[in-house]
């Protein structure tokens, strides 16, 4: 065993080995190598016995699901992402959680795996920032309403990687497709328009900046042309006490200094708010109507009817899990994120949209890209981004690492973790399958697959 484990600890892999690896500690950089077909029997690696327990009194399960299930939309996929393990800190699975090896079905789930996913109309994503998944997820999470309650009633990613650093990119991307651009890159200190040279493959816009162009598509604008609704809930503007309206923005051509990273320049950053990065939204009356503060979302969640079939939710600096505080003295970090997801959480799984046909990630848009437990690890086809051709990262394309995703939903199994490759492109295409809309950019790629539909396994699942 001391042989194995000596020749395990490891700082990488070999691209052209089956392996997962595995956070055996997650304030340490020690990754132990095991084979991908034995990465359900890895030791346990999250959520600690005494803690869960702690975290139990007191919190309802999440309800079961109330419609009948209907056909999902076609291009629907129950196949698996593709392309290596994250070079990242992938975790081992948690004590007593269900575990399945990538590809194979659910032991739990009754007959015939899933075909197709549920009738899910209604998708909430919270974002977080700049926490890896040691930090988020791991055995000493800070955060323990989010990685033991929370992870016990859902369904952990364990594999799942953000595409991009800085913040901004990576959230661009899920609501776009689109990869950087040097500027997003740096999360853009002056709000200028992306000065475009072409198209490259996969619809992608060339050029420099940070606004893109009228012409680029985004899930906002693709759901609003099929009727449905959309709206990102942003902490910091459009509600008392604030200074900044709906769809807040810097003027064309103007510095932006909330993009300074750094203790004193307040709780709202723009990059934070990925819709105002695209003339497709802010140049129509639907950004002011539909990028909103957080204090819309109680409301709009009291029907199903004023439930937006898409809602992007966005914490402010003091709120996000980021680890440097808004002000100074202000606790950072994933632990000052608790007292906003048990609000924001709670209001969700309580509202009547979530418990007939709701879906809820809790992610984070990257793993830091410096520092002790700095990530760029990628995973399922990414490309090379054209407009930001960064360095390979053990022969795959630089990411923005590994920072997991957990799901909730009246049609998830709760306490399961999910060993599937995935990213932000692969959430982008599941979105747009359970809508059937087209994927947009990189979530159309060769490369890249929707969330499994084994992954839902509980409640009314539709029938293959």
């Amino acid at each position: 065993m001391a042989a194995f484990l000596g020749f395990g600890v490891v700082l990488g892999h070999a691209a052209s080995s089956p392996v997962a690896d595995t956070l055996a500690s997650a304030r340490a950089p020690l990754k132990l190598v095991v084979p991908r077909a034995t990465a359900a029997s890895a030791p346990a690696g999250a959520g600690a016995a005494a803690g869960e327990a702690a975290e139990a009194g007191g919190e309802a399960e999440l309800p079961e699901a109330q419609p009948e299930p209907t056909p999902a939309p076609a291009g629907a996929s129950a196949e698996t992402g593709t392309g290596g393990g994250s070079q990242g800190s992938a975790p081992a699975p948690r004590s007593g959680a269900h575990t399945r090896p990538s590809g194979g079905p659910s032991p739990e789930a009754a007959g015939e795996p899933a075909k197709e996913l549920p009738p899910l109309k209604h998708v909430f994503v919270v974002m977080l920032s700049d926490e890896p998944y040691a930090s988020v997820f791991g055995p000493s999470s800070t955060a323990p309403y989010l990685s033991r309650t929370l992870e016990r009633r859902g369904e952990l990613l364990a594999r799942f990687d953000a595409v991009a650093h800085e913040e901004l990119a990576d959230e661009a991307a899920l609501v776009s497709g689109q990869g950087p651009t040097l500027e997003t890159a740096a999360n853009c200190r002056d709000y200028t328009e992306i000065a475009q040279t072409g198209s490259g493959a996969d619809s992608q816009v060339l050029g420099n900046g940070c606004v893109y162009p009228r012409s680029t598509q985004t899930l906002a604008g693709q759901l609003a042309a099929k009727h449905l609704s959309w709206r990102a809930y942003v902490q910091g503007i459009d509600e008392a006490g604030t200074q900044q309206p709906a769809c807040a923005h810097p003027a064309l051509g103007a510095g932006d200094p909330t993009a300074e990273q750094g203790a004193g320049t307040g709780p709202y950053a723009t990059f934070r708010n990925p819709f105002v990065y695209f003339a497709s939204i802010v140049q129509t009356p639907e950004c002011a109507a539909d990028d909103v503060g957080l204090a819309a979302l109680k409301g709009d969640l009291a029907s199903p009817r004023t439930t937006p079939n898409f809602a992007y939710i966005a914490p402010d600096r003091c709120d996000d899990g980021n680890p440097t505080p808004c002000t100074a003295g202000a606790r950072a970090g994933v632990a000052a994120a608790e007292p906003f997801l048990r609000q924001v959480v709670g209001e969700i799984v309580a509202s009547k949209a979530f418990k007939q046909d709701g879906l809820l990630v809790i992610t984070t848009d990257e793993a830091p890209s410096s520092g002790a437990f700095a990530d760029s690890s990628s995973c399922c086809g990414q490309p090379l981004f054209p407009n930001d051709p960064a360095t390979t990262i053990a022969g795959a394309p630089r990411g923005g690492g590994l920072v997991g995703a957990l799901l909730l939903s009246p049609y998830v199994k709760g306490g399961s973790t999910g060993q599937e490759a995935a990213n932000d492109f692969s959430l982008l295409a599941t979105i747009e399958d359970l809508f059937g809309l087209e994927r947009l950019g990189y979530a159309g790629a060769a490369g890249v697959k929707p969330l499994e539909a084994e992954l839902f396994t509980a409640g009314k699942v539709a029938k293959g």
